[in-house]
């Protein structure tokens, strides 16, 4: 049994959401503030989620055909400046280096934001013909952004990522792949952390810098607020035009390649984390969880305790034989009640009990991190019952989140009804915006909330604008950030 005292070290989330969420990435060892401000140190729990993210990102990438690879961290400045749209919307975040070797650098160096410009650059080198696309390159790195103000994982100046950068014949090509990206980042998202998103198109302001059109995935989090959880961009011509990427087409003219950017960050562990979770800690959606199943030994002194091991070791043999990530805790520095705490901080989605009366009985006991529920299961049978318990968790994670989305996506059809909800409940708002940047920036300014993007099934309607009253034909999603 946990005891008070074990319980009250960890800040409650049904009362202040950001303070238990900063709390439970700290205790549930998942990353610690690094010396360096706005930075942090993924640790190896923490570190282990990222590694399944990549694990199942590089199954639906190099299924697609596109191959990994890598790039300088360095980007000369000039190389930068060849896209003055994009150099433009970076410049208040990018780290430069001006002295190198001890002296002054003639050309200075950014710390790569995003790798654009370095990779379009060599691109230009390896693209002459249409037999050379499409050309599909995808790199795992990390990216620097210097950022006033940070958070953990959801706003850091350093994160990791991937950069997909592809470079194809025709824009229906290249079309076709920013949706077949935005597509796989929509599995990660519903599939993996049991998480409902909706995806659509950014406006003009709010897109990529230098974009041709930039699509994202939308999350909601409990306190209101959205989560841009992975964004990819049709580019158009806008970057192989200055960086001179061209090739001989099929007809034996000349033309510019049509490129696409597409990422998916760190971030998105921020979101997982905000999204299931009480205050006990964690809920890991089995789907994702570095450790799906813990067992827990339970005696007193030695007597009987090799029998008893013994017995934990046979169970754990048995479920990973099944493909499953388990780890037994045999650590004699930690009471029981301490290890079970331990584990629920860590949001491992199942555990299981096991002591001197369930191995005389050749049963196991199974506890669910996401409802408390406890159940007895036959040695024999006890495979089956956890893999349906696995698969109920994933699955009812997924529908209370879904429930809490549409519950909080709300109509408002004036800008009065609109600011009374940012100001109360907050959440993601359906509303008319008429399309042009200066009303967009007035909504923003008076109620914090920015577009989030126009939905892909978002239908063709009669309206107008909520801040100026003119003609509009769809409703767009708006919502706060962080």
């Amino acid at each position: 049994m946990v005891t008070t005292f074990e319980k009250k070290e960890l800040k409650k989330k049904s009362e202040n959401l950001s303070e238990w969420y900063t709390d439970v990435v700290l205790k549930a060892r998942i990353a610690d503030y690094a010396p360096v401000k706005g930075c942090m140190v993924i640790r190896p729990y923490g570190y282990a989620l990222w590694e399944g993210v990549q694990e199942a990102l590089n199954r639906m990438i190099k299924a697609a055909g596109v191959e990994n690879a890598y790039f300088p961290l360095f980007i000369p400045h000039s190389l930068l400046e060849k896209e003055k749209e994009h150099v433009k919307g970076f410049s208040p975040e990018l780290a430069v280096v001006t002295v190198g070797g001890g002296e002054k650098l003639k050309d200075p160096l950014v710390v790569r934001p995003t790798s654009e410009t370095i990779m379009y650059a060599m691109y230009a080198k390896w693209i002459h013909s249409w037999r050379d696309l499409p050309l599909l390159i995808n790199q795992w790195n990390n990216v620097v952004r210097w950022e006033k103000r940070t958070y953990l994982f959801l706003r850091t100046t350093e994160f990791l990522w991937q950069e997909g950068h592809t470079a194809h014949e025709t824009e229906d090509e290249a079309m076709e792949m920013v949706m077949k990206a935005l597509d796989w980042y929509r599995q990660i998202y519903e599939d993996y952390f049991a998480m409902p998103v909706i995806w659509g198109r950014k406006s003009e302001s709010e897109k990529f810098a230098g974009a041709k059109a930039t699509f994202a995935i939308e999350a909601l989090m409990p306190d209101g607020k959205a989560l841009q959880a992975g964004t990819s961009h049709n580019l158009g011509q806008n970057f192989s035009r200055p960086f001179e990427i061209s090739f001989q087409t099929r007809a034996g003219k000349t033309d510019f390649v049509w490129q696409t950017s597409w990422g998916f960050s760190t971030r998105s562990l921020g979101g997982l984390f905000l999204t299931h979770g009480d205050d006990n800690g964690l809920i890991l959606p089995p789907q994702i969880a570095p450790i799906q199943v813990v067992i827990v030994p339970i005696y007193k002194g030695d007597e009987r305790k090799g029998k008893l091991l013994d017995y934990c070791g046979e169970l754990r043999d048995a479920l990973v034989g099944q493909g499953m990530r388990v780890r037994l805790d045999d650590r004699d520095s930690q009471s029981v009640g301490r290890k079970f705490n331990d584990w629920e901080v860590k949001g491992i989605p199942a555990r299981l009990e096991i002591g001197v009366t369930e191995m005389e009985h050749r049963t196991v006991t199974i506890a669910r991190r996401d409802t408390g529920e406890k159940l007895t299961a036959a040695r024999k049978d006890f495979l089956p019952v956890i893999e349906k318990t696995l698969k109920d968790i994933q699955s009812s994670l997924f529908s209370a989140a879904k429930v809490f989305l549409e519950a909080n996506t709300r109509n408002a059809d004036t800008l009065v009804e609109f600011e009374e909800i940012m100001k109360s409940v907050r959440g993601l708002i359906r509303a008319f915006w008429c399309e042009e940047a200066s009303c967009e920036a007035a909504i923003k300014e008076k109620t914090k909330a920015a577009t989030r993007c126009l939905p892909l099934d978002a239908k063709q309607e009669k309206g107008t604008c909520i801040h100026c009253g003119k003609p509009a034909t769809h409703r767009w999603l708006f919502g706060q950030s962080y």
